[in-house]
């Protein structure tokens, strides 16, 4: 028994079609289809010969016209068509190639008639049709946060940070590492000790949680943050609300210091900048929110125009500092002035820190929380 070439398959297949099926789609076949079983199989300028072979049809459009006719210059796949038959590893990659070509054309062509329709139509034109996403699509979450909501409004005012939001304390902030903090995670801490105002940085030198936190309430410091590392990055971020809590415990990722950023604008100045909080809709996420805030002073000096921003998509934290420019009256440009991080939340703890004793309010737990990718927590 006489064995094939790998690229025969294909050919003997598309051979046992009819003549008269493939008559009616000389004129559609594109070139490249000719080429495709040309060269699929025993080598350059193999082709199969017959009334059914999908290469003298595919040929008749290609080197000469077929009935007097010139072939579409935007020529179509025949029905039935599949990449996957071929079996020439390279001719099924450019195959592929030219099928994602035309899918793309066909795409940009039904955009231009939709917009000609549309601005044919002019005001009685329907409205553009919303694209599904992921945050669109969101599963409804019941501790979502109505503003007008007198229950959350009367919690808020009796919460841990109600004497922040009342004026009554002004936030000092304590920042340190983890035990023998390596130079990339120093740096970190020294980048964001300039982007919270009355913040410090102090080393650990060996001392537990716990005998720092009552360091720092005698000395009237009002959140304690505490940078962990892994194989000298940032990994890790606790913030501990003082005196009473609560403290959460976020997984710190992407961490990109000042010299890292392209395109980045000067040194942030000493003015107290603005805070923005994004999409922290439920009572975990306003928790959170919350707790944001209450580390940087109430009244923003608008002189620096300096932006902190705290933005919540998918249950990710995307933190930037950023300074904006006014170029002209109508249009504002921003320079990114870094650090950069994303923070994922792993658990909310009431009270200060304490890892054996301590009550969580809320605990991330991948294999019962994380069922579905439209449901989120923030």
């Amino acid at each position: 028994m006489e064995m094939l070439p790998l690229g025969m398959v294909h050919e003997t297949t598309l051979a046992q079609a009819s003549a008269a099926e493939w008559e009616s789609y000389a004129g559609t076949v594109p070139p490249v289809c000719a080429g495709a079983v040309r060269g699929s199989g025993g080598g350059p300028g193999r082709k199969m010969s017959g009334p059914g072979s999908m290469a003298s049809g595919a040929a008749g459009s290609a080197e000469g016209p077929v009935d007097g006719a010139r072939a579409p210059e935007q020529a179509l796949f025949p029905p039935g068509f599949s990449v996957s038959e071929i079996k020439n590893k390279q001719r099924r990659h450019f195959m592929f190639l030219r099928w994602k070509q035309q899918q793309r054309k066909e795409k940009l062509a039904n955009k231009k008639k939709r917009r000609k329709e549309r601005e044919a139509l002019g005001d009685k034109a329907p409205p553009k049709p919303v694209p599904k996403t992921i945050e669109n699509q969101r599963v409804y979450d019941e501790t979502t946060v109505d503003p007008n909501d007198e229950e959350v409004a009367f919690d808020e005012s009796t919460d841990e940070f109600a004497p922040y939001f009342n004026r009554q304390t002004v936030p000092k902030i304590l920042i340190t590492t983890s035990d023998r903090p390596r130079g990339r995670t120093v740096r970190f801490c020294e980048q964001l000790s300039t982007i919270i105002p009355n913040s410090h940085v102090y080393y650990r030198r060996g001392l537990a949680l716990k005998r720092i936190i009552p360091q720092c309430i005698s000395r009237d410091f009002t959140d304690l943050i505490v940078i962990n590392e892994d194989r000298k990055i940032p990994n890790g971020l606790v913030l501990s609300h003082l005196p009473d809590g609560p403290t959460a415990h976020f997984r710190m990722s992407s961490v990109r210091l000042r010299k890292e950023i392209k395109r980045k604008g000067k040194e942030p100045t000493e003015h107290q900048p603005e805070v923005i909080l994004n999409n922290f809709t439920t009572r975990l996420g306003h928790s959170i929110g919350r707790m944001f805030a209450s580390l940087f002073p109430h009244d923003p000096q608008f002189i620096g125009r300096q932006v902190a921003t705290f933005h919540n998509q998918r249950d990710y934290i995307f933190f930037r500092f950023h300074r904006y420019i006014f170029k002209s009256e109508k249009k504002v440009g921003i320079q990114e002035l870094g650090p950069r991080f994303t923070l994922k939340l792993r658990s909310l703890q009431k009270g200060t820190f304490d890892s054996k004793f301590g009550e969580y309010e809320w605990i991330h737990k991948h294999r019962e929380m994380d069922t579905s990718r439209r449901k989120f927590h923030l």
